[in-house]
C-alpha cells in the first residue's frame, strides 16, 4: 500500500478574492464594477506515489511550487483539484521558526512543538533528554528561545522531528543549515530513520546532498512536473545541466541527452583540474632541488590524488 498518492493535484491561489479584501472593500469595488480576481497556480497536474521506506527529493529553481506541494502533503493546505493520499503520521518541518514561542525557553518550546506534533508528555518527558543532546543545546535550555541563533533553533526542529516517531518526515531546506559537524550528523540521521521504514521527502538546493540521500526525484517548475522518476542520477545530471544552460527539457528523450550533455562537461572540467595539477607539480619540479622537489611533489599528491601514491610499486618509498 502507498504511503502517499498524488493523483493530478494542482492547487490555486486567489488574489483579490472577498477573504483577502475584506467586506468593504469588497462592497466598494463591486459598486465601482471594478472587482476583479486572480488566480495563480502553485502547482499544475503533479502526479507521484511513494512506498514505505522511500525518500524523495524535489527539485527546483525558487517559485516552483514545492513548498506549496509539501504544505498540501503536511495537510495544510486542501488541493484545489486532484487527490493527496497520505496514510500514517506526519512531522514537518516547513518553517523552522513555526512552532516555536520567542519568549518560551528552550525546554518550554521542546514540549510545545512536541504537543503540535501529538505527542504525549509522557513520551516527551522519555525523549527529552535525548532530544537537547543531539541538538547540542544543553547549556540552553532553560535560555529564551528567540536568544538562540537561527543555527541552533534549526537543530532543535530536526532534532525533535527526528527523534520522535513520525511515519512520514517532510524536510524543508532542514539539512542545508547548521555547521558542516552537525550537517553530517543529520545526513547520518536521516539514514538512520530511513533504514528503519520511514518515508521521506526532502526539499534541498543542495544537489550532492539530494543525490546522497534519495531514491525517487521530483523536478518541477514553475509549479509544472517535469519529471518524476526513481533514476536519481539520470534525473540530477539533467537538472544540473537545466541550471548550467536555463534550457528545460520538453521530453524524456530531452532529459536523457541533457544528462549525457552533464556527464561529458563535468568530465572535461575534471580533466581541466588534473592539467591543472600536473602543471602545478611541473612548476615544483622545476623550481626546487631534487630532493625538496620530491617531497613537495608527494605533497601535493597526498592532498589532491592520495590514490596515485597507493598505486607506488611495491618496495618504492613515495
Amino acid at each position: 500500500m502507498s504511503i502517499i498518492r498524488a493523483e493530478d493535484v494542482s492547487i490555486r491561489y486567489l488574489t483579490g478574492d472577498f477573504k483577502s479584501i475584506g467586506l468593504k472593500e469588497y462592497v466598494l469595488r463591486r459598486l465601482k464594477g471594478n472587482y476583479k480576481v486572480t488566480e495563480f497556480w502553485a502547482d499544475r497536474h503533479v502526479s507521484f506515489t511513494l512506498e514505505k521506506g522511500d525518500m524523495l527529493g524535489i527539485i527546483g529553481t525558487n517559485g516552483a511550487g514545492k513548498s506549496t506541494l509539501l504544505k498540501a502533503i503536511s495537510g495544510i493546505m486542501v488541493p484545489t483539484e486532484g487527490t493527496m493520499e497520505v496514510q500514517g503520521s506526519i512531522a514537518a518541518l516547513l518553517e523552522l521558526s513555526s512552532g516555536f514561542d520567542g519568549d518560551l525557553t528552550v525546554r518550554e518550546n521542546t514540549y510545545l512543538r512536541g504537543a503540535m506534533l501529538g505527542y504525549t508528555r509522557k513520551f516527551m518527558d522519555e525523549m527529552y533528554d535525548p532530544i537537547i543532546a543531539f541538538a547540542e543545546l544543553q547549556e540552553f535550555q532553560d535560555r529564551p528561545f528567540k536568544q538562540l541563533s537561527s543555527g541552533m533553533k534549526s537543530r532543535l526542529a530536526f532534532s525533535i522531528a527526528c527523534l520522535v516517531d513520525p511515519d512520514i518526515l517532510i524536510l524543508d531546506e532542514v539539512l542545508s543549515v547548521g555547521d558542516g559537524a552537525f550537517r553530517k550528523k543529520s545526513g547520518d540521521k536521516m539514514k538512520e530513520i530511513l533504514s528503519r521504514g520511514i518515508t521521506g521527502i526532502l526539499v534541498s538546493h543542495s544537489v550532492g546532498q539530494v543525490r546522497e540521500m534519495c531514491n525517487k526525484i521530483l523536478w518541477l517548475d514553475h509549479g509544472r512536473q517535469i519529471l518524476f522518476t526513481d533514476q536519481v542520477d539520470l534525473a540530477l545530471d539533467a537538472y544540473e545541466e537545466f541550471l548550467a544552460t536555463k534550457h528545460l527539457p520538453g521530453s524524456m528523450e530531452d532529459i536523457r541527452q541533457y544528462a549525457a550533455a552533464f556527464a561529458l562537461r563535468r568530465k572535461k572540467e575534471q580533466e581541466k583540474k588534473e592539467k591543472k595539477k600536473v602543471r602545478e607539480l611541473e612548476k615544483v619540479l622545476e623550481s626546487k632541488e631534487d630532493e625538496a622537489a620530491v617531497q613537495a611533489a608527494v605533497a601535493i599528491l597526498r592532498r589532491s590524488r592520495p590514490d596515485l601514491l597507493a598505486e607506488s610499486p611495491e618496495g618504492t618509498q613515495p
